[in-house]
């Protein structure tokens, strides 16, 4: 097999017999497909989005998304208000947007070792990285990231407020610079400088407007303190899972193993940032039974040679884990193709590849293992039954 056959069975696990939920409906389709009117390509994937993916598994619209983004005339742009860093809305020549995260430095450069994980910077190729790495877990919880470069002098300056304007300047050996205005790292210590006025950075497809598809915020119950001395209560609690077993959402349903499933997919990126999520809100059709929207991954991929085994303590403390998850990492340990091997091949179609150095991609298979062993010890503690759930996912 190659690997993008490998990529594409495990996309396809179970597919024609698990649920695969319903549409959104969110538009009126006498508005989109009136006579004469032609749907675009984000339009085509708004359509298709459904109750538990963002994307089917082989929609040919996410590779022609992707390469819009990258490519497509931008007609737009402005800084987004909010979040600790810095980030633009990119619009593009067929309406479509994007939200476009700069690269900040090279992609050898770790973590630096005192920063905790609330104020480390965000990476532009951890972006990248995630969409790739939920793509090929057969997941299609994010929303497509694909590289794009951008040009200061043509595609920020001309639509720059004057706040923003004023974040604008020549760097000593003649380089176009800006900074901007955030929580962290805006300020022109830290500003983002081009080669002389191009930046690359990643580009992630925004989500349909909450007016058709609205969301709800839902808090981590693995959430961390954001506090350099405070402690939460999973930290010091081993029958915390029990507490979280008793409380709505996850008494009941999908919800609990979504979650598992998430914090997998973190620990392998090495994300510890997942203070809470988003799902699509349609109480009167879905309830509660939905997925988590995999958002905001910018933190991942930091570290090479140290995996945060405190992001599988939901798993180890819960001992549950849904049986085509369990398949999945098996696959990707056993091969034929190692995630790294998988992880290499997927992201080569990126403009901006390498996305992930020899480091991280060593890391993600490392952790694979570590989750599987992780597993492992719960099925000698609780059994298998106890353990391993399908729950046709």
């Amino acid at each position: 097999m190659s690997p993008y056959e490998v990529i594409s069975h495990i996309n396809a696990y179970r597919h024609e017999i698990r649920q695969t939920g319903r549409k959104m409906d969110i538009f009126d389709k006498k508005t989109v497909r009136r006579p004469g009117r032609k749907l675009r390509d984000w339009e085509l994937w708004y359509l298709n989005m459904s109750q538990y993916e963002l994307y089917r598994h082989d929609d040919p619209i996410i590779d022609q998304l992707l390469q819009n983004m990258a490519s497509l005339p931008i007609v737009h742009s402005y800084q987004l208000s909010g979040g600790t860093q810095l980030k633009l809305d990119l619009t593009f020549s067929d309406d479509s947007q994007s939200l476009w995260k700069p690269m900040r430095f090279t992609r050898e450069t770790e973590t630096l070792e005192n920063h905790y994980y609330f104020s480390d910077y965000e990476r532009h190729t951890a972006e990248i990285a995630a969409f790739h790495l939920d793509r090929i877990l057969g997941m299609r919880r994010a929303p497509p990231v694909v590289g794009r470069i951008v040009n200061i002098t043509s595609d920020i300056r001309p639509y720059a407020s004057v706040k923003f304007l004023k974040t604008i300047f020549r760097s000593p050996v003649g380089n176009l610079c800006f900074y901007g205005k955030c929580s962290y790292y805006c300020d022109s210590g830290h500003a983002i400088c081009g080669h002389p006025d191009w930046v690359e950075g990643s580009a992630a497809a925004f989500l349909p407007d909450e007016e058709f598809a609205p969301r709800y915020d839902r808090r981590n119950p693995w959430r961390r303190s954001y506090s350099r001395s405070k402690r939460v209560q999973w930290e010091d609690d081993p029958n915390y899972c029990q507490e979280v077993k008793a409380t709505i959402p996850f008494d009941k349903g999908r919800s609990l193993l979504d979650l598992m499933d998430l914090h997998v997919f973190d620990f392998i990126q090495g994300n510890m940032d997942r203070h809470h999520y988003e799902i699509f809100d349609f109480p009167d059709k879905w309830q509660n039974d939905t997925v988590p929207i995999l958002l905001d991954n910018g933190r991942g991929w930091g570290k090479m040679y140290w995996d945060e085994l405190s992001i599988l303590t939901p798993l180890m403390q819960c001992c549950q884990i849904r049986h085509s998850t369990l398949q999945k990492l098996l696959l990707l340990d056993e091969g034929p193709y190692k995630l790294s091997e998988l992880l290499n091949y997927s992201t080569a179609q990126d403009p901006l590849y390498p996305i992930l150095v020899e480091g991280h991609l060593i890391a993600a298979d490392r952790r694979v293992r570590i989750a599987l062993n992780e597993i492992q010890k719960c099925i000698v503690k609780s059994g298998w039954s106890h353990v391993v759930i399908d729950d046709g996912f």
